[in-house]
């Protein structure tokens, strides 16, 4: 199932000043940073690593001046961004989803820089609420040095489960966790508090739990309760 999609579209990297532009986009953004701004930090994630501390430094600040919606003076960074896509290549970035899995599937056709700059400005198809979030995550995107998977997921999304269902419903998947009834859509602060503790009970090895998956279901369990009890 397509959960996400980045289309950008460049020129050959040989030319003096290259060009780049968007194609086809869906990005949902909610909650925030929603699935569309975890594929917008995969991409960014993934090419940005092996640019220059130089362009590094001057991607934290077009991240910053698109996401405070700034008028960007063309060229930047070497590359004018522009609407007409005549004459340029094309690079797709999509975010699969297959149960409760998420996979990323990326098609790289131009230099790095041209993938991380389509990526930012993307954030200017957001809606303005929304930038402020989707920013503060593709900033965090350029420091991630790790493999694009649930490590990254987890990390950009600010959370301890990378589990599909967790970033498309926190909430829903929270009260799932922890063993909520679908009727009950508010429960107080210490039912929660009881229901973790009960469920921790129940995963914890020295109360039977399963030593090889406790780790994971106990960070889940923490996230699940932080979901409910922040304000």
């Amino acid at each position: 199932m397509l959960l996400a999609e980045l289309e950008i579209f460049h020129s050959r990297q040989a030319q003096p000043t290259r060009r780049v532009a968007l194609g086809n986009i869906i990005l949902p953004v909610e909650p925030a940073p929603g699935l569309g701004g975890i594929l917008l930090g995969a991409v960014i994630a993934k090419h940005a690593r092996e640019l220059s501390n130089d362009d590094q430094i001057g991607l934290s600040h077009l991240i910053r001046d698109v996401g405070d919606g700034r008028r960007i003076v063309q060229p930047r960074m070497r590359n004018r961004y522009q609407v007409d896509r005549h004459g340029l290549a094309v690079s797709t970035h999509r975010l699969i989803g297959e149960g409760d899995e998420m996979s990323f599937e990326f098609a790289d056709r131009g230099g790095e820089l041209a993938q991380v700059l389509g990526a930012i400005y993307a954030i200017e198809r957001i809606d303005q609420q929304h930038r402020g979030p989707i920013a503060e995550v593709l900033t965090k995107a350029l420091r991630w040095k790790g493999p694009i998977g649930p490590a990254m997921v987890a990390f950009l999304a600010g959370a301890q489960s990378s589990s599909l269902a967790a970033l498309a419903d926190p909430r829903a998947w929270a009260l799932e966790r922890l063993g909520f009834p679908n009727s009950e859509k508010e429960p107080s602060s210490r039912e929660v508090s009881r229901r973790y503790r009960q469920q921790m009970r129940n995963v914890h090895p020295d109360h039977g739990g399963a030593h090889e998956d406790a780790s994971a279901a106990i960070r889940e369990l923490a996230e699940a309760r932080r979901i409910l009890t922040k304000t």
